[in-house]
């Protein structure tokens, strides 16, 4: 019977045959609570779970949307598609230019939840985005008037549809930039027109 001997955290190795040594590298770690590997956005991922959706906002807040996609994606898989999760997921298509696919993501959180103001606004930015500013203007209304007035972003983006509902000629590069909302706070920059993430 071979006998391995650890002392701390150090095995005395020579007493070992290389498949037990193997395992013990790989083990090692595990018993190590300050271990553990680095995720995509910097988070450390040890024994502990680590909340997708948290993983998925950090990531689109730094303009990291295709990983930010996966992560709401895996958030979705774990909670099931909550209002919260499909706007995520709109967002990071809308930022990533999948118009088509962040408009469903978009409505369907509208389905579950009709006064929701992130969803509201985010669908009033893709609208501007696919140059329908009257209906655009409606949901951005809808969002304005629930939100009391109190978001800048939200007027920001309403004026805009206005604007350009009210000017044909208004060009997406006058517009200058639309913000997206995450619901529970927290906001993404989109230049008008251009489909590309500004942090």
């Amino acid at each position: 019977m071979h006998r391995c001997v650890l002392q701390g955290k150090t095995a005395l190795m020579h007493h070992c045959p290389p498949i037990y040594v193997f395992l013990l590298c790989l083990l090692l770690p595990a018993c190590n609570p300050g271990s553990g590997l680095i995720g995509p956005s910097g988070e450390r991922v040890s024994g502990e779970s680590v909340d997708q959706l948290v993983v998925a906002q950090r990531l689109a807040a730094s303009g990291e949307h295709e990983l930010a996609l996966r992560a709401y994606l895996r958030a979705a898989a774990e909670n099931g598609t909550t209002a919260e999760i499909l706007i995520g997921l709109g967002s990071s298509n809308l930022a990533l230019g999948r118009l088509g696919q962040a408009e469903e993501q978009f409505r369907i959180a509208l389905e579950r939840d009709s006064e929701n103001i992130a969803a509201l606004n985010n669908l009033g930015v893709l609208l501007l985005e696919r140059d329908k500013p009257g209906e655009a203007r409606g949901y951005l209304s809808q969002a304005f008037a629930l939100d009391s007035g109190r978001s800048d972003e939200i007027r920001s983006n309403l004026q805009l549809a206005i604007a350009r509902s009210e000017n044909s000629a208004y060009t997406a590069e006058e517009a200058g930039e639309y913000v997206l909302i995450r619901q529970g706070g927290g906001t993404y920059r989109l230049s008008a027109g251009s489909g590309a993430p500004q942090g």
